[in-house]
């Protein structure tokens, strides 16, 4: 579910440098430096394609229990009058 980050390369990692090593030592007007840079792009999309999500379950977390706290805050404000105290449970945004 959750992805480490490790000092190892992915297979994915390592035939992209292999690709761009091999494309380097081609000249631009050779018939196979097209190629080797369709190779590239290929293996630059897969990468971007592999990412994980950016959206981290501390996130949610977070945001999940400022909403509880916000709910439990408005159902307290029908039942009783609310303090100042009050908000000051509810977290800032960093």
């Amino acid at each position: 579910m959750f992805t480490r980050k490790t000092g190892h390369k992915s297979q994915l990692e390592t035939e992209t440098e292999r690709v761009l090593t091999h494309l380097a030592s081609q000249q631009i007007d050779s018939d196979e430096y097209p190629k080797a840079l369709e190779y590239a792009i290929k293996l630059q999309k897969m990468k971007e394609e592999e990412k994980p999500s950016t959206l981290h379950p501390d996130t949610i977390l977070l945001a999940a229990t400022n909403i509880v706290g916000i709910m439990l805050i408005i159902r307290h404000e029908h039942v009783n009058v609310i303090t100042s105290r009050a908000m000051q449970l509810v977290s800032k945004p960093r």
